[in-house]
């Protein structure tokens, strides 16, 4: 489950890609879509945070406009170890139907 780390209330327009940039403040740049030219985009900080991230943890925009923080998943599932399957027999063509 995510906790909020700062109040921003940031008011989120389509076409916008929100995230907390490397010192701790929302910045936006535009999404990549269909025709746009390959290269980067400039990034605009919207609003100052100030947010200390701390590691193993995933920084977002919540849909209230605030930061907030989840664990992230380390190490997954483990999978069940698969059993070893038991050899087919042979079996037997089936018998053909004799011709009178």
């Amino acid at each position: 489950m995510a906790e909020k780390v700062a109040k921003v209330g940031v008011k989120k327009r389509a076409g916008y890609l929100y995230f907390v940039d490397r010192s701790g403040d929302v910045s936006r740049v535009e999404m990549a879509r269909g025709g746009r030219k390959k290269g980067r985009k400039r990034q605009e900080k919207v609003a100052k945070a100030g947010v200390k991230k701390a590691k193993g943890f995933l920084y977002f925009i919540d849909k209230s406009g605030d930061v907030s923080r989840a664990k992230m998943a380390r190490g997954g599932h483990r999978r069940k170890k698969k059993k070893a399957k038991k050899k087919a027999k042979k079996r037997r063509p089936a018998r053909r139907k004799r011709r009178r």
